[in-house]
């Protein structure tokens, strides 16, 4: 009894390594070895060396991760698909179980060298090791990548702008010869579909549209299909926090021009209006994209409304200044007038006079005083009048120099109105132009 055990387990196993198949005696196994024991990946796949391989690409852009005016970068995530036929990779169904399909690595076939010429930096993408290959040697490379490319990026029109970037596919070896490129599926489709893309961003997309070329280079001739990317800004969110604020803003300081030019409380205003206009700025430089290469709309408007300010200002410090010292020139007048009359009287009145009055008769002593007092009262009338008459001057330079000050406000104030007007014509045209596309 003890001997029949392991002959009862010995046969249990070679049962059941029986009913258990193998993985080396699969279809798919045996189809797998069948297409890639002879198979040469460095080698273009195609009988005829003279056909070309035609690489039909497709692309969805999935989001806009980040627009970089600085640098001129777009940083975009897209699905790539390219497709194309591989005449060394074709097998009938009927005969491996009725396969029309397999996932074979991608490391283990040949595949075109499509690259990106706007690529700027290292590409990210899932690794995806796997591709789909028909029964008709079709084959099948799809895979999400992050693209970093190079864009030339306007901020004119900001907050209102919209961008274009190329996408540009081509071989880096082959020519169109050897490898040519078409579209997976129709232009029009790819222009207008914006199903995958993520509308939760800053950017919304507007259009897909692609174009096939032929780059001519001494190298050769290469196929390249490019994809412009159009998108525009959402600015919504730039109109309540900018826009609005820096409306109400302009409107206190074109109030402040119905201020007298003379008073001085003007100046305290305009001082306060241009300390709200330099915090603004500065909040505003976080929000606004810097460029070097252009300045946008609402940038140059706050720079020339600091410069008609400045300038209101300035105009307003020299004006009191001016009213200030002819207050004083005209409160020193009277005294030195009066000084001057004391003088007079002083150096009329000599000793020999003053003992030659003590000699003569109360008569003559009399008509002389008299005469004297006439005299005095003939040189007080004198200095009231030279003082009225400087006061007059003084006045009159006063209101000349307010009535020019007043229409160097007045043109002030109209250029003000017409810059405003001009902005919001602007602003109201490309948000206009915004909405319409």
């Amino acid at each position: 009894m003890a001997l029949l055990w392991p002959c009862i387990l010995v046969a249990a196993t070679g049962i059941l390594a029986i009913d258990t198949p193998h993985p080396r005696n699969s279809t798919l196994h045996h189809l797998t070895q069948h297409l890639l024991e002879q198979y040469h990946k460095e080698v273009r796949p195609v009988h005829n060396w003279h056909d070309a391989t035609t690489v039909y690409l497709d692309l969805f852009v999935q989001a806009v991760l980040d627009v970089d005016i600085q640098n001129q970068k777009l940083k975009t995530s897209v699905w790539y698909r390219e497709v194309w036929d591989d005449e060394f990779l074709s097998w009938n169904s009927s005969m491996f179980d009725e396969i029309r399909e397999i996932s074979l690595p991608l490391s283990a076939i040949w595949a075109p060298d499509i690259i990106i010429n706007e690529f700027v930096d290292i590409e990210r993408s899932p690794d995806i090791p796997y591709v789909y290959v028909t029964s008709s040697g079709s084959i099948k490379n799809f895979k999400p990548i992050q693209v970093v490319s190079a864009c030339s990026l306007q901020t004119y029109a900001f907050p209102f702008d919209i961008q274009n970037c190329s996408l540009t596919f081509n071989s880096i070896l082959h020519t169109v010869e050897d490898v040519d490129l078409g579209f997976l599926r129709n232009r029009e489709d790819i222009k207008h579909d914006k199903k995958p893309f993520l509308n939760d961003s800053e950017w919304e997309l507007l259009s897909v549209s692609s174009t096939y070329s032929i780059r001519q280079s001494n190298t050769g001739d290469f196929a390249q299909i490019q994809f412009n990317v159009v998108i525009r800004r959402c600015p919504l969110a730039y109109v309540v926090n900018l826009l609005i604020p820096s409306i109400f803003l302009m409107l206190v300081d074109l109030g402040s021009f119905y201020l007298p030019p003379n008073c001085r409380a003007r100046i305290v205003f305009k001082t306060s209006v241009l300390v709200g206009y330099t915090v603004f700025r500065v909040n505003m430089s976080n929000e606004v994209p810097r460029s070097s290469g252009s300045a946008s709309l609402i940038g140059v408007f706050f720079t020339v409304c600091m410069a008609f300010l400045v300038l209101s200002l300035s105009k307003s410090i020299l004006l009191v200044r001016f009213l200030h010292d002819e207050w004083r020139s005209g409160q020193e007048l009277p005294l030195l007038c009066l000084q001057g009359d004391a003088g007079t009287d002083g150096s009329r009145m000599d000793p020999r006079t003053q003992d030659a009055r003590v000699t003569e008769s109360p008569v003559c002593q009399e008509h002389q005083i008299q005469s004297e007092t006439l005299k005095e009262v003939w040189f007080q009338i004198r200095s009231i009048n030279n003082y009225l008459q400087t006061q007059d001057q003084v006045d009159q330079q006063e209101v000349e120099w307010l009535a020019l000050l007043y229409r160097f406000d007045q043109l002030l104030f109209r250029s003000y109105l017409v810059m405003l007007g001009l902005y919001a014509v602007t602003l109201c045209s490309l948000w206009a132009l915004w909405s319409g596309l």
